[in-house]
């Protein structure tokens, strides 16, 4: 009995050793947290080793600034973290925040949840604030996943309002080769071979508010 517990205590401990091992030498981002940190390094890891992620480093200097991506799976966000040097707190919809089992994490990463159906402004708020103070601030234009193969319909204009009330450089992300697309969870099993390709950088001050929806579209979706 006393060896079976002895066996699973240490077994526990070696898979501690290794997540802090792991964590520590691929954190890329200093989220303020050392358990956030840690979980920061071991999902760049993952996507490394196991989904075969592809990108060059999202650098984001000091400052307000807005990331967007394509929207194909329940993990984008968590792969746009995984490529850039900066905490990102994204916007996601409120039935993915009020996960019990997540939502701990979702806090301590400081994500922004919005409800759809009901006051989305107070989502927008709270973002705004967010690169007032100097954050990035993580956003998908379509407002919902969107299959490679599915005809996209016009973006949201939330990503355009904030970048110009705010004055933040929208860095869009273009994101490839997920396995399972569509899915919420399934994709994070499935291993794909996955590209996150940085477009060019968008500068509200240089740009309409309609060239900066129509530049955030194409830069997004191919």
């Amino acid at each position: 009995m006393y060896d079976w517990v002895i066996i699973v205590v240490a077994c526990f401990f070696w898979l501690g050793m290794v997540f802090y091992k792991i964590g520590n030498r691929y954190n890329g981002a200093d989220w303020g947290s050392r358990s956030i940190n840690l979980i920061d390094g071991f999902l760049r890891w993952f996507f490394i080793r196991w989904h075969r992620l592809k990108a060059k480093p999202v650098i984001l200097p000091e400052g307000a600034a807005l990331v967007v991506g394509n929207h194909i799976s329940g993990m984008d966000p968590l792969l746009m973290i995984a490529c850039c040097n900066r905490p990102v707190r994204f916007i996601i919809a409120r039935e993915e925040y009020d996960r019990w089992w997540l939502r701990w994490l979702f806090d301590r990463a400081g994500c922004i949840p919005v409800d759809r159906t009901g006051k989305p402004h107070i989502a927008y708020r709270e973002a705004l604030k967010a690169l007032e103070q100097g954050d990035v601030v993580g956003i998908f234009p379509s407002g919902r996943i969107v299959r490679p193969n599915e005809t996209t319909k016009p973006i949201k204009a939330g990503a355009t309002r904030l970048a110009f009330q705010a004055e933040a450089p929208v860095y869009p992300l273009y994101l490839d080769g997920v396995k399972a697309p569509g899915s919420v969870f399934l994709c994070l099993v499935l291993r794909g071979k996955v590209t996150v390709q940085q477009q060019q950088v968008l500068q509200p001050n240089l740009l309409d508010k309609k060239q900066m929806t129509e530049a955030i579209f194409n830069s997004i979706y191919k």
